[in-house]
């Protein structure tokens, strides 16, 4: 199986392998998404040497440096495919869009999006609205404490 708009493999991970883009981009994309740690671009299965380890790496990352945060979002199990051990990210769409890397804040080079088979950056513009959309919401979804308001 290839990648898809919800499916992203990684042959391994690395401190150049950008997790945190791609799951970024399945929190802002309308469906979220899976991405597996341990199968190459052609969806054959190599395997992880240290699943444990990746597992807990891999958490780590998502939780240190992704904002807002993304707990109650995501899940890294480990999984079998083809007689060998890989790692399964599970994320979901996320309701407080956008998400971004904290190193680099709300811009092109911290916000990302799934766009077909790839994460881009996401256009300033679309950072900006998704934001405004976000504090429209949590507003107006608050709720008085006080039931006995008078004008």
């Amino acid at each position: 199986m290839s990648e898809t708009n919800r499916i992203e493999y990684k042959r391994e991970l690395n401190a150049e392998t950008d997790i945190e883009k791609e799951v970024i981009a399945f929190l802002n994309y309308r469906e979220g998404g899976f991405i597996y740690v341990g199968i190459n671009k052609e969806g054959k299965a190599l395997g992880v040497a240290d699943i444990d380890g990746d597992i807990l790496k891999i958490k780590d990352r998502i939780k240190n440096n992704i904002s807002p945060s993304a707990m109650g979002l995501f899940d890294v199990v480990a999984e079998e495919r083809e007689g060998k051990e890989i790692i399964k990210v599970i994320v979901a769409s996320g309701r407080e869009k956008p998400y971004f890397k904290r190193k680099y804040g709300m811009t092109e080079k911290g916000c990302f999006i799934r766009l077909g088979t790839a994460s881009e950056p996401m256009p300033s513009a679309m950072i900006d609205k998704l934001y405004a959309s976000r504090t429209r919401n949590s507003i107006g979804k608050m709720k008085s404490h006080r039931q006995e308001l008078s004008f």
